[in-house]
């Protein structure tokens, strides 16, 4: 897959975790996938394979009785990373948040999640 091709999947996986879509989801991450949320919070850390990166994105919409939204405001393609930026928001919490992606054969295989205020997000969660 190009650049473009990256973006529109990483595109596309943002429409379904909006959506709570977590079939689609479940087709765009690979099996093996890995998820890094930064923070010390009780859902930060690394989620290893997709079952348990799906399970985090459900704890984002348990947790925050589904009000979760993350609106993207750009995605940038590159030859191994794709990133995005987008606005988090959920009831209190409203912040700047940049996801890198890893796109390996046509699914996703890495996130890296940065938020802007880590402590916040954090506090959020607890």
């Amino acid at each position: 897959m190009g650049t473009a091709e990256n973006v529109e999947l990483v595109r596309r996986g943002y429409e379904a975790f909006n959506a709570g879509d977590m079939a689609t989801l479940g087709e765009i991450f690979a099996e093996d996938a890995v998820w890094h949320a930064a923070g010390n919070g009780v859902l930060s850390g690394t989620k290893q394979g997709r079952d348990a990166v799906l399970a985090y994105f459900g704890e984002l919409g348990a947790r925050s009785e589904g009000s979760f939204q993350a609106d993207v405001q750009d995605i940038v393609g590159g030859e191994e990373h794709t990133v995005a930026i987008q606005q988090t928001h959920s009831k209190t919490l409203d912040m700047g948040t940049v996801i890198a992606f890893v796109v390996r054969d046509g699914r996703i295989a890495e996130g890296r999640e940065y938020s802007e205020d880590t402590a916040k997000w954090d506090d959020f969660w607890a």
